[in-house]
């Protein structure tokens, strides 16, 4: 392996850009606490140990090379996010109408759908096979096994995204105070139901490679 420290810093820029899984976390750490947050985490890490050992195996390189399974993975993924981006707004639109006890009884629910959330979104991100294959091999040398190069890289970027998001959870869960206000919390929802929509569609419009 070579450059570790360097594939490090870099990964460490790449994760705190955001993206569908900080939308997500932020929609579901703002509307449900802190323990939303962390479950979906959670999903979102064991996602990424499944690319880990996707790109291990050249399971992702048969995606990346296959068009067809690429169209799959690009428009399944595309219609979850758009799926979730809508299922926001919903929520938002009747929010005022639910009564508090309703609302204890949806937060539980969906509670329990963070951990699922988080992993379809990450899972179903084809871009996300792709960064493993082109963004790796980066740091290995050709000319020997990559297996475990692969394999130790593919876990230190899990337990940065895991370092990372606990700490922006954290953060957002702080700073509750201010952003759980229903006028804040409204304006906010609105923005992540919408960016996660645009994430859905620029997703979809990704042209597959070859």
């Amino acid at each position: 392996m070579e450059n570790f420290y360097m594939f490090v810093i870099m990964s460490i820029f790449l994760i705190i850009l955001p993206g569908p899984d900080t939308a997500i976390s932020t929609k579901n750490t703002l509307t449900l606490g802190r323990t939303g947050g962390v479950k979906t985490m959670f999903g979102t890490s064991c996602a990424l140990l499944i690319h880990t050992l996707a790109a291990v195996a050249g399971l992702s390189a048969i995606i990346v090379k296959s068009s067809l399974l690429f169209s799959v993975f690009k428009y399944v993924g595309a219609v979850y996010l758009v799926y979730l981006g809508i299922k926001t707004l919903w929520a938002l639109r009747n929010k005022n109408t639910a009564a508090t006890t309703e609302m204890t009884t949806e937060n539980k629910y969906e509670s329990k759908s963070c951990f699922k959330q988080g992993f379809l979104t990450n899972i179903l991100n084809p871009k996300v096979a792709i960064f493993f294959l082109t963004f790796l091999p980066q740091f290995v040398d050709s000319e020997s096994n990559t297996f475990i190069p692969f394999l130790i890289m593919g876990i230190t970027y899990t337990v940065l995204t895991v370092v990372w998001f606990l700490f922006y959870i954290y953060l957002l869960n702080q700073i509750s105070a201010f952003m759980k206000r229903p006028k804040t919390q409204m304006v906010i929802e609105g923005i992540t139901g919408t960016v996660l929509i645009g994430f859905g569609i620029k997703l979809a419009l990704e042209k597959a490679h070859n």
